[in-house]
């Protein structure tokens, strides 16, 4: 059986120098404006971010923007551009992709038999939801898929 930790590590080997995304955090002040901070690089494969050391549940997915006046028609819309704007704020290039949100899975309870976020073992061997409502398919073909597709 193929660990799961052993196919994250070969993914780290197959990525090394393609484009990383930034890992962002939320941080609010009393005295400045609430902004999203570099929190680390990560490269984004589907429902996974991966880092050097930790694999993470995707979250929200903004690009920075500076912050513009203009009407919208739903609020949701306004709270969108606002963290994109909290984004630029914080340091990230204008355009730049941010992940917002993620969390940190636990990798080492996958091979105990037990589940973290969208992943599970799928007959004994790693799996990964790549939808809420989906089946897990084997997580060694998701990771050879969005490799390649990252690498592109």
């Amino acid at each position: 059986m193929t660990t799961t930790s052993a196919l994250f590590d070969a993914a780290r080997e197959r990525l090394a120098g393609a484009r990383r995304e930034g890992l962002g955090l939320l941080r609010t002040s009393r005295w400045r404006a609430d902004r999203i901070v570099r929190a680390g690089t990560a490269w984004h494969l589907g429902v996974l971010l991966l880092t050097d050391d930790a694999v993470l549940a995707t979250g929200e997915i903004l690009r920075a923007a500076a912050e513009v006046r203009r009407g919208f028609a739903a609020e949701s819309a306004r709270a969108r551009a606002e963290r994109r704007a909290q984004a630029r704020r914080g340091g990230f290039a204008e355009g730049e992709v941010v992940h917002l949100g993620w969390r940190t899975l636990d990798v080492t309870a996958i091979d105990a038999g037990g589940a973290s976020g969208p992943l599970a073992l799928l007959d004994g061997e790693p799996g990964v939801r790549w939808s809420p409502g989906g089946a897990l398919v084997p997580l060694a073909g998701y990771l050879d898929e969005k490799i390649a597709l990252l690498r592109g």
